[in-house]
Formats: structure tokens, sequence, C-alpha cells
């Protein structure tokens, strides 16, 4: 599969903009765009979501939600769709293309703008990414890694294979 992240603004709905990436062949998941930190933040997602899958630890049915849990750094579906929706009406999106070579944002009137993705001060401290030891981008991505320890652990395996007295 193929990922893309990007950044878009525009007056098309959600159901509009779902549909017109449906319509070239491939999918996308939109998502609030405060609640991202950096292109890299969503492209690991992503990648991390597609691996669950491969490997059979995925907690969603699709990989579309699979993809908002990374981001959201949650195991739990309800509590990750609610961090990332975005806002009812909202005109400014950030979003995961899947097999999407050419998002054609011009035939929906969206416009792209991939400075949505890029991680303010500002965004780091609402994220709670302001940690001293590592940039806000860096700790995103530890957060979506940590994530896959997370699922693991709660699923059992860490604890009955590796971290027995631990648990």
């Amino acid at each position: 599969m193929r990922f893309q992240a990007v950044g878009m603004r525009g007056d098309a709905g959600f159901d509009s903009i779902v549909g017109h990436f449906q319509s070239l062949g491939g999918d996308c998941v939109l998502l609030n765009p405060g609640m991202v930190a950096g292109r890299d933040h969503l492209l690991s997602a992503a990648s991390h979501a597609e691996r669950s899958f491969s490997e059979g630890t995925n907690r969603s049915n699709s990989l579309l939600t699979e993809i908002i849990l990374y981001a959201a750094w949650e195991r739990q579906i309800g509590k990750a769709l609610a961090r990332m929706r975005p806002a009812e009406g909202c005109r400014e999106y950030a979003a995961v293309l899947v097999d999407i070579d050419d998002p054609r944002l011009g035939d929906i009137g969206m416009e792209r703008d991939d400075s949505l993705l890029e991680c303010t001060p500002e965004k780091a401290s609402a994220l709670g990414l302001d940690g001293p030891f590592a940039s806000p981008e860096d700790q995103a991505l530890e957060l979506v890694a940590l994530l896959e320890i997370q699922k693991a652990r709660f699923s059992g395996f860490l604890c009955t294979t590796y971290l027995r007295p631990f648990c």
C-alpha cells in the first residue's frame, strides 16, 4: 500500500471528501489537524497499522480505523475516534491517503495546505509533547511506536511470554 499525508482546506464536507478519494480508487482517513504532530506522525501511524494487519495484531477490523488508533496513541477505538475526529463543519483537515497518487483536490474545491500538518509549539503543548529530551515530532513518533507495546502487553502476550515476573 502507498500512504501519503496531506493537509487540506476548503468547503467540501467530510463525506464528499471521502467519496472523492474512493472514486479515485483509494481511500482516506480524515483527521483533526490540531491533533497531528507532523507528516511523519501520520505516516508512522499508517505504517504501524499496516504491519499490525500483516502480523495479526490489529485491534480493529479496518486498516483505516487502525491508522486512527495509532495516530491517536490510543488502544480504545471510541477514545481514538473522539480524539482525532474533525470538528463538525470544519474547513481544515489532515489526511492519510491510501493508494492515491494524485489527490485532485481542486475537483472538490479543496486546496492542499501541508502547513496544517506542522507541529507548532502551541500544538505540541496541547498534545503534551513538551518533554525536554526529544523534539515534539520525535515524541509523537515514540508514542505511535509505544502503542504497539501497549497492545501486546494488554493482550497478555508480553506478560505471559516475556514479562511474567513484572505483570
